[in-house]
């Protein structure tokens, strides 16, 4: 997570300098002091912080989770059966993708609320955890916030997954009803004497908790892949106090 964390483009690294606080942390550093315990938690949580916040930007864009093929969200792997058989009910390849376009739009637009999460978590963070992540391997920031904020993620998150789905976003029309309009269309055939006589069943899936878990799943790849970019790229290290901390890992 450091990596997207810290350093996603340099735009918001060049934004988040002027902070006050940044700039103070990199003023108080020179750059030839020897490094302590309290100058690699100040690095880590400097570089998360930054990370989670650009991971959460980057999402909740237009397209953050529907345009990005490593994210995107599809369908629930219950709803596979819809897929196979798609032909089956009237229009159901155009209700198939205005879904996914749905529940896409859903977790862009609950990712905007992620940030604050990930940051009470990362002011929690201990000396002797930040040595075991910045010595471990390359996820293990990203491993440290799913284990210390997995949980509040998803109870805060999913509320407003729920709200999300159910506000009308294109057209006059929720993804809540996007979804019960296939999966009804899908259950009422499924249930026919032919359905039955095919061997299919219904679909019930609880749509706000898969789409929260799918979210989260994507925020947390987000982060992945910039921690390791931070910790192999030492362009990306935007900051003294930044190369300092993982520069000692060269």
């Amino acid at each position: 997570m450091i990596k997207k964390l810290i350093l996603i483009p340099a735009l918001s690294v060049i934004l988040l300098s002027g902070c006050a606080e940044l700039n103070t942390l990199m003023q108080s550093v020179p750059s030839n002091a020897p490094l302590t315990e309290v100058d690699v938690a100040k690095g880590l949580k400097e570089a998360l912080t930054i990370g989670s916040k650009n991971a959460s930007s980057i999402l909740s864009a237009v397209d953050g989770y529907y345009g990005d093929q490593l994210v995107k969200i599809l369908l629930p792997e219950e709803a596979s059966v819809i897929i196979d058989n798609i032909g089956r009910i009237p229009g159901g390849d155009k209700l198939v993708e205005e879904v996914i376009l749905r529940i896409n739009r859903a977790a862009e637009d609950a990712a905007k609320e992620v940030a604050p999460i990930f940051v009470n978590s990362i002011t929690q963070m201990t000396i002797s955890d930040a040595f075991g992540i910045l010595r471990g391997p390359d996820n293990a920031a990203t491993q440290y916030l799913i284990n210390t904020t997995r949980m509040d993620l998803y109870n805060l998150y999913k509320p407003k997954i729920q709200r999300s789905t159910e506000k009308d976003i294109i057209g006059g029309i929720s993804t809540q009803e996007s979804w019960e309009a296939l999966t009804g269309k899908w259950n009422t055939f499924a249930n026919s004497v032919v359905g039955k006589l095919a061997g299919f069943n219904a679909v019930n899936v609880d749509l706000d908790d898969y789409l929260t878990n799918r979210a989260l799943d994507g925020m947390f790849l987000k982060v992945q892949v910039e921690e390791k970019k931070i910790r192999t790229n030492v362009s990306a290290r935007v900051t003294p106090l930044l190369e300092r901390v993982f520069g000692s890992l060269d």
